[in-house]
């Protein structure tokens, strides 16, 4: 036999009364949340300088509405409970603008932590790019030639930019079809190399076209940008295990 006072037998909690004021709660926390982006507004002119900034923004604040909306309506609730509730999305909203307001800075921040764990990435600050030395105390940054990624070691020991054979042949160099006639210096005697040319070379904002490389003959730990690459740049500096170029 079923209990008497299992959960299917409960009588229904009385509702109670107050929905105008759920409502008037629910108006006046929409209300404090457009003042506080009025304010904001004020206070970091520019944050919202397109069209595609405002778009973002409105989206945000309707899908606040509509999910706080859910949490206000949805069924009945003490009003000690809806407070809290309006407390807590009062908390999520502000967040949510500070970090809207803050977005460049926070991303500035996000690829600083970035650059410091994976040594090599680009850095775009003001009008330079910063890299992290590694480990090894070399200077490591991904790259890419004709859209493909390549990792490159900065040394300015190399005349030239110098791609090794993988590098090459992942961008889509045919290295059997190239004539090995250049001969260079290395650690290990000399080498050969050919010459092409790559439509483009970025490294973060960086970008470069039609540019002379070089396709080294034997295999190499990384491929190199040396000094072709660093004349391009207005001036380019090594300070505090960090490498700073700064283009034209």
């Amino acid at each position: 036999m079923a209990d008497a006072n299992g959960p299917w037998n409960r009588e229904p909690e009385p509702e109670e009364a107050g929905s105008p004021l759920r409502f008037w709660l629910w108006v006046i926390s929409l209300a404090v949340l457009g003042g506080a982006i009025w304010k904001l507004s004020e206070m970091f002119p520019g944050q919202l300088s397109s069209d595609w900034d405002r778009y973002r923004l409105i989206q945000l604040v309707a899908i606040l509405a509509l999910v706080s909306a859910g949490f206000f309506f949805a069924r009945q609730r003490r009003i000690g409970e809806l407070v809290r509730n309006l407390a807590i999305w009062a908390g999520i909203a502000l967040a949510l603008l500070i970090g809207f307001a803050f977005r460049n800075e926070l991303q500035d921040v996000g690829s600083r932590l970035r650059a410091e764990l994976i040594p090599g990435t680009a850095i775009a600050s003001n009008d330079e790019v910063v890299i992290s030395a590694s480990e090894d105390g070399h200077f490591y940054v991904y790259g890419n030639g004709d859209g493909v990624a390549v990792r490159f070691l900065i040394d300015t020991g190399a005349s030239a930019i110098v791609l090794s054979p993988a590098d090459a042949a992942r961008i889509g160099i045919d290295t059997g079809r190239l004539t090995f006639n250049l001969p260079s210096q290395t650690a290990n005697g000399v080498g050969f190399g050919a010459t092409t040319t790559l439509d483009s070379l970025a490294v973060g904002p960086i970008r470069l076209t039609d540019v002379n490389v070089v396709v080294n003959q034997t295999d190499m730990s990384s491929s190199l940008l040396g000094m072709t690459f660093l004349r391009s740049l207005r001036s380019f500096e090594f300070r505090g295990g960090k490498l700073y170029l700064r283009p034209r």
